[in-house]
């Protein structure tokens, strides 16, 4: 057995090859998405840039809150599947969703059908089709195997969704950018193995035809640059004439062209210089955490939710979070300043304020403080309540 016997059952391995025909959407747009050919990946940049992104989101916790489907929340505190940890499981959805701009989360089940677990899968294609009236999404995998879900029960993330009323565009629009990061790339190879060469240009006397140009070329190639040539002299015969040595020019990227494919990257994947070599802090940390970190993370918490538990269920609070304490990016001095101000007013407990710098939660922590006598923030509170009752 292999991964894909672990994921799919049989009904839904069956399923895949019957269907009513596809599910009709608004836009009339067909429903599905395929995979690109990975070109994208290739690129230093570019995957730079993805894993940048991914691994910040793999740093998110995740947490369920709410009494429904206690066995399944059981196991998902602990791993999402039996395959991966959260951070595992994170990464990969984030690398997938920027790779293709669809990512499709399925549920894991058990010999008796029952959910254990959720797995982002990298189908070759993903479509929706319809099965007796309801709507399956049916994947494709490298190699011909077919399977297929629930729609209602998959979570789908997606990005610069358009055309598609669940599936986002593809990565088309960053192929001119791809296009002069291979240029560049090529030219820079053709470059260094020009720059090895000793090329010399002479004239030749006593020879009429070209054949015979050509085999003296061919000759003295042969004997002068030979692989088992020892000698550190070249050595020419007197019907040479005007040698000259043809200095090899070396090529440099310029740096506008250099300045415009790191801008054009950048933009698409909403990152820069100092996230990719870690140097956010602060402001620039809180730019890049709103506008990558935390609309991953309420797009997960939202389909996730919606995947796992049932409209009642939601509706008594039953619901899966992902969330990052954004202050731990912050500088020392910053964080010095919050644990201050935040502790001194109540705001924040001990437990929470330790958070911020990586500490573990101590016993007791969880009590708040107020500046001056530094009382029990909840006693104090319970003490007003009681005085103004007193003297009403």
């Amino acid at each position: 057995m292999g991964l894909f016997d672990f994921l799919f059952k049989k009904k839904e391995i069956d399923l895949a090859y019957h269907n009513d025909g596809y599910f009709k959407t608004l836009t009339a747009y067909q429903p599905h998405f395929t995979t690109w050919g990975g070109e994208l990946y290739e690129s230093a940049l570019v995957r730079s840039a993805i894993d940048a992104r991914a691994r910040h989101i793999s740093k998110l916790k995740v947490e369920i809150q709410g009494s429904a489907k206690p066995t399944l929340q059981t196991k998902l505190r602990l791993k999402p599947n039996n395959w991966q940890t959260w951070s595992q499981f994170l990464y990969r959805a984030s690398t997938i969703l920027d790779m293709h701009n669809t990512v499709v989360i399925v549920p894991v089940y058990d010999d008796l059908m029952n959910p254990v677990g959720y797995y982002p899968v990298l189908p070759v294609r993903c479509e929706i089709v319809e099965y007796e009236g309801t709507p399956f999404l049916r994947y494709e995998f490298s190699g011909g195997l077919k399977a297929t879900t629930y729609l209602e029960e998959c979570a789908i993330l997606t990005k610069f969704q358009y055309r598609s009323d669940f599936f986002g565009e593809s990565n088309t629009a960053l192929d001119p950018t791809m296009k002069m990061i291979h240029m560049d790339n090529q030219a820079v190879e053709e470059a260094v193995k020009s720059g090895g060469r000793i090329s010399f240009i002479a004239k030749v006397g006593n020879f009429t035809k070209i054949s015979d140009l050509e085999k003296e070329r061919s000759r003295f190639n042969e004997s002068a640059f030979r692989a088992d040539s020892t000698g550190g002299v070249l050595l020419f015969p007197n019907t040479y004439n005007d040698i000259r040595q043809i200095e090899q020019s070396s090529y440099t990227v310029p740096e506008a062209e250099l300045n415009e494919i790191r801008t054009n990257v950048y933009n698409y994947f909403a990152v820069n210089e100092d996230v990719l070599q870690s140097k956010a802090f602060g402001d620039a940390w809180s730019a890049f955490y709103e506008s990558v970190i935390e609309p991953f993370a309420i797009q997960f918490s939202e389909t996730m939710t919606q995947a796992m538990f049932s409209d009642k269920e939601r509706a008594m609070g039953s619901m899966i979070m992902a969330s990052s304490n954004r202050l731990q990016y912050m500088t020392t001095k910053e964080k010095l300043d919050v644990s201050a101000q935040m502790a001194d007013r109540g705001i924040l407990s001990f437990n929470e304020i330790r958070e911020i710098w990586n500490l573990p939660p101590i016993e007791g922590g969880d009590r708040r403080i107020i500046r001056g006598e530094y009382y029990n923030a909840d006693d104090k509170i319970s003490e007003w309540e009681v005085t103004d009752a007193g003297e009403e």
